[in-house]
């Protein structure tokens, strides 16, 4: 059965609102996500929050009222909070009506085992992060790695633009020395984002395991990185742009490749 809690001091609520900080996040080992769609993808994949948060307008929908029933069937910490509360949670004025405390996970290296996977060195943009993951979701990749210094995936902002692909995706960090150790017992191809790189070639023959590593948003690949890639790539520009957003330069990277292997397994 639900809690019910009003209190903005409630220290339950305070805990809640403390996961907008890295702090926060660091110290209980959860993130925030928002909207019964997500909470609805999530339990779809197995993956249920441990605390869960409603209005009762959200009972308004036989979804939630479903997902809400299984979830105290998994022993989800469940609770019922008026809107006002719901917007100190989430720090928005018109907050969504669901909203959950996940447990932060991350998968070793070596668990990403299909056709295509990204690795990201030291990017910044929690946004651009999260279009990645829902990026690299969209397209059949097999996970998302982190090299070096990065944004925090857990963050909301990075949760936000995932759009549930957080939960979907397989999510990994590691040294650059562990990725080439990686690449080489997986027998793939790495394939870098650079000014320096050869033109684009649409017609070139996808390889059977690819490594799409991209550098950061200012400054793209560090030389010794783009040295150990097998291939570097600079997308075209027509305009009078010179440069792309990661996350649209890591989009066309993995659409590109996904072509090259002829849109298999995509969904009419």
């Amino acid at each position: 059965m639900a809690h019910q809690i009003t209190s903005a001091s409630n220290p339950q609520i305070k805990a809640l609102k403390s996961l907008h900080l890295k702090k926060g996040r660091a110290e209980t080992g959860l993130f925030l996500a928002e909207g019964a769609r997500l909470a609805v993808e999530a339990a779809d994949l197995g993956v249920w929050p441990e605390i869960l948060v409603y209005s009762p307008a959200a009972l308004a929908r036989e979804q939630v009222r479903a997902l809400i029933g299984q979830a105290e069937a998994q022993r989800v910490r469940v609770i019922e909070t008026n809107e006002t509360i719901l917007g100190q949670i989430s720090k928005r004025d018109n907050p969504q009506t669901v909203i959950g405390a996940y447990r932060q996970r991350l998968s070793p290296l070596d668990a990403l085992q299909g056709e295509t996977i990204v690795a990201l060195e030291g990017i910044r943009d929690p946004g651009n992060l999260g279009t990645i993951l829902r990026t690299a979701d969209s397209t059949g990749a097999s996970g998302v790695v982190l090299i070096g210094e990065s944004c925090d995936p857990f963050s909301v902002e990075a949760v936000r633009a995932s759009m549930g692909s957080l939960f979907a995706m397989k999510l990994a960090r590691a040294s650059f020395e562990e990725l080439l150790r990686y690449k080489q017992a997986r027998g793939a191809e790495m394939l870098g984002a650079s000014l320096k790189g050869a033109a684009f070639d649409p017609s070139a023959p996808a390889p059977a395991r690819a490594i799409v590593l991209m550098g950061n948003e200012q400054s793209g690949l560090p030389p010794e990185m783009e040295g150990e890639c097998d291939t570097l790539v600079r997308l075209p520009m027509r305009g009078r742009a010179d440069s792309l957003n990661l996350a649209i330069a890591t989009g066309v990277m993995l659409y590109d490749l996904w072509r090259r292997r002829g849109y298999d397994g995509a969904r009419a």
